[in-house]
């Protein structure tokens, strides 16, 4: 950036240099109070020295609010990026990442994070801890599943996950009841119904802890050992509403499908306490394509008016 900058125009809040074949951003950008949008898509950014010292502990950390870094050549997200705290736009399409920082739970006024064309592989649990993230596109990426946490958006309005990886998504996906847009194209989403799938024998700790939470077993903490207590703590209840059982590490995983808008069918990933729990929605005996459609029927009842718009092709 040329020197000077803040001398020429102090008040300065846009700031556009796309395509101008920069290779770094000088410390100039720092004596900037009142910058709140930097667009420098297209350039060679992304090596060492690529972003100035102190960018994290300047008032631009303050007043920022949109950042563009999109078609550049970063290979992971910068340090620096995750102490911008007053953004409310990141853009990083079409760089070289392979991961997204689990501190980017820090950028707690993001409302938009566009991540789409990289090598991301994974979802970090902590994005959904981003409390105000509305549009959260991840696009044209190697992600192979989605985290469960995801449904902790609750202010998520659009997901773009197309052409991925992915072959189900968690059931909770469902809770994501302001979501008006979900892109699933170009996944290799399973195609028909999938009866399950794997399951371990649960251990014998695993079935004490059965017992106790099924059979309201009172304990105190200080009747058994801490580690046991936080075990005990981590009992997720079966979904089948005719079982009331629970599970710890030992589950049944199984792809049931839902529709949506009477249109399109999402495979879903459950989990049950064991193969003798039969489906929530339907009996184990009929069969496979009248299964799905039994789930579909009672799924679609409860979900469809969330989904606006899911866009499969």
């Amino acid at each position: 950036l040329p020197a000077g900058l803040s001398q020429w125009f102090p008040a300065l809040e846009v700031l556009d240099v796309s395509g101008t074949g920069l290779a770094e951003i000088g410390a100039e950008l720092l004596s900037l109070p009142c910058l709140h949008t930097l667009l420098a898509k297209n350039n060679r950014l992304g090596g060492p020295g690529s972003l100035p010292k102190g960018l994290g502990q300047s008032p631009l950390a303050r007043s920022l609010r949109v950042l563009n870094l999109s078609g550049n050549r970063f290979a992971e997200v910068p340090p620096a990026l995750l102490q911008l705290r007053g953004l409310r736009s990141l853009s990083l399409g079409g760089n070289r990442l392979h991961s997204i920082p689990p501190d980017i739970q820090e950028l707690r006024s993001l409302e938009f994070l566009y991540l789409g064309g990289n090598f991301i592989t994974a979802i970090p649990p902590e994005l959904a801890k981003l409390p105000s993230l509305k549009y959260l596109v991840l696009c044209d990426n190697k992600i192979q599943s989605v985290p469960p946490q995801l449904s902790q958006l609750h202010s998520l309005r659009s997901l773009s996950l197309h052409n991925n990886l992915l072959t189900y998504l968690p059931r909770e996906i469902l809770n994501l009841v302001h979501l008006e847009e979900l892109s699933l194209r170009g996944n290799p989403l399973v195609v028909r119904f999938v009866r399950d799938l794997t399951y371990n024998p649960p251990s014998l700790q695993e079935l004490a802890g059965r017992t106790v939470k099924t059979r309201n077993v009172p304990y105190a903490p200080s009747d058994l050992p801490e580690n046991l207590v936080r075990y005990l703590s981590l009992a997720s209840n079966c979904p089948n509403p005719k079982c009331g059982g629970v599970y710890f590490d030992s589950c049944v995983r199984q792809i049931k499908f839902v529709d949506f808008c009477g249109k399109y069918r999402l495979p879903l990933m459950h989990y049950l306490c064991s193969p003798e729990c039969s489906s929530p929605f339907s009996s184990a005996s009929q069969s496979s394509t009248s299964q799905s459609e039994s789930d579909s029927e009672d799924e679609a009842s409860v979900a469809a008016h969330r989904m606006q718009k899911v866009l499969l092709g």
